[in-house]
This record gives structure tokens, C-alpha cells and sequence, in this order.
């Protein structure tokens, strides 16, 4: 029978492991799940908008417009069962989203975001594509071309969500 000593020594041992891969685990997922980043669009530095206006015109304008109009028809599903292109400007639902969601949907998707792997979606996933920092100079130049109270509903939205 082992002594009280070593027995204290193996619960010690065991409880230590146990914490240990239980932080492991966590820092795993944590690590491959997106989630917030706590970032801040940054619509009057102007040096970034700039960059942002380039790297949307040569990323996103394609499908969003040049001047962030969207394709026609965005809240009707296509052909293929997607929702086209939503304008960017004050008439679309961009501004209706927090900063740090804006940008985890443009890095690694709407699917993933959403915890919805089967969601199908003609945007591209720009992680590895395009660093973080062009994709909040890109969400920045966006977010710059609002009228003063879009940006003042949209910086309350950002308020909201980091309360939560």
C-alpha cells in the first residue's frame, strides 16, 4: 500500500496533468476558431485609407462596386442558391455589424463565422490572401465613405458589442 505521501505526490501529479491538457485543449481552440479580435477601423487616418481604397479597388469592387453599390438584387438568392454582392455604402446592412465581426468575415468567411459549414457563399476568404493589416485598411476605407451618422450608429454598434 502506498504511503499517504506518494499517494498526495500522484493526486498532486494527476491534477496537474489534467489542468495542463485541459490548457492545452483551450489554447488549441482558441487558436483555430475565429473570434473576436478587438480591432478598431480606423476611418480618418488617412495614410490607411489611402491603402484601403487600393486594396478594396484591386480586392473587393469587383462585386461590391467601385463606389460600394453591390450587385443588384442582394437580398435575393441567384441561380445557384447565393446572395449576391451587398453594397458597402449606407444603404446595405455593413454598418450594422461590429468592427472585429466585419473583419472576421472578410478574413475567414461567413461559413466559418457563423459556425456554418455548409453555408455557400460567392466572397472569398481572404486569410492568407490578404494580410490583417490591408483588411482593416480596406474595412477603414469602407467605413470612411459613411455619411457622419452611419459612422455614429455604426461606432454605437461597436460599443454594444464590446459590452457583451
Amino acid at each position: 500500500m502506498p504511503s499517504l505521501n506518494r499517494r498526495r505526490n500522484i493526486i498532486v501529479a494527476t491534477a496537474v496533468a489534467g489542468l495542463f491538457a485541459a490548457g492545452l485543449g483551450f489554447y488549441w481552440y482558441t487558436a483555430t476558431t475565429p473570434g473576436p479580435t478587438s480591432l478598431t477601423l480606423r476611418p480618418d487616418d488617412a495614410a490607411l485609407i489611402v491603402r484601403g481604397q487600393q486594396v478594396y479597388l484591386a480586392n473587393c469592387a469587383s462585386c461590391h462596386g467601385s463606389k460600394l453599390e453591390g450587385q443588384a438584387h442582394w437580398r435575393e438568392r441567384n441561380a445557384q442558391g447565393m446572395l449576391p454582392a451587398p453594397p458597402h455604402n449606407e444603404t446595405g446592412h455593413t454598418w450594422h455589424h461590429p468592427d472585429d465581426m466585419l473583419f472576421a468575415i472578410t478574413k475567414y468567411g461567413i461559413a466559418k463565422v457563423a459556425k456554418m459549414p455548409d453555408y455557400q457563399s460567392a466572397m472569398p476568404v481572404y486569410e492568407g490572401k490578404l494580410s490583417d493589416a490591408d483588411i482593416v485598411a480596406a474595412l477603414s476605407w469602407i467605413k470612411s465613405q459613411w455619411p457622419a451618422e452611419i459612422r455614429a450608429q455604426q461606432d454605437a454598434v461597436n460599443l454594444r458589442a464590446k459590452k457583451n
